[in-house]
């Protein structure tokens, strides 16, 4: 089977939650390939902490980046640049779980987008969407980036407040499949990560 690869419309939209739900589902490894931020802690341990089982494998970050910022700006003040054409898919006994950095487009380097990874480890890709003013745009132009690179687009996953409209019009334009709708919760837990991922396998 096919690896899946985790983008958004943007960049806090719910990839890690979704990505372990995704896991849980599916009984898939992870990994993210590039992470910035972690000096306020890494996806690859949210996630671990929302798993429960301990047999799937969490693999370690081809780039770790101490700033919350676009990859390629957060490697630029570490003095490095990310040789993203060389990031080699780790070696795993279950197909992967990849969680992007952001959106599609956001730049690894100056040549080289989220986009382009996915597109090279020949993935499916799953999109997050959230409900905000303008996100009906963002999702169109990112459903858009990613078909003119010819990547498949497995489905579409709704994160947040339930928004009718939004999704109707969405589905209307790109014809794509609801995975899941991911509810407002105060606290994401293993027991919230287990329940959608019951939901979720029914519409994989």
């Amino acid at each position: 089977m096919k690896h899946i690869f985790v983008t958004g419309i943007g960049t806090d939209v719910g990839k890690t939650v979704v990505s372990a739900i995704l896991m849980e589902a599916l009984q898939y490894d992870y990994w993210k390939p590039v992470q910035s931020g972690n000096f306020y802690g890494t996806d690859s341990i949210t996630v671990r902490n929302l798993v429960r089982n301990e047999n799937l494998k969490i693999h370690p970050e081809a780039f770790l980046l101490k700033q919350a910022l676009s990859p390629h700006a957060a490697a630029e003040q570490e003095g490095i640049e990310i040789d993203a054409q060389n990031i080699e898919l780790p070696k795993s006994e279950r197909p992967l779980v990849i969680e992007g950095a952001g959106g599609v487009l956001v730049p690894l380097n100056h040549t080289y987008f989220v986009a382009d990874m996915i597109k090279k480890f020949n993935c499916e890709a799953v999109l997050v969407i959230q409900n905000y003013l303008g996100s009906t745009n963002h999702t169109l132009l990112s459903i858009e980036a990613l078909k003119v690179r010819n990547i498949p687009i497995m489905g579409l996953v709704y994160n947040g407040a339930p928004h009718k409209m939004t999704e109707d019009i969405i589905g209307h334009f790109s014809g794509l499949k609801t995975l899941g709708r991911i509810l407002p919760e105060k606290n994401v837990t293993p027991d919230f990560i287990q329940r959608y991922a019951r939901q979720f396998r029914e519409n994989i």
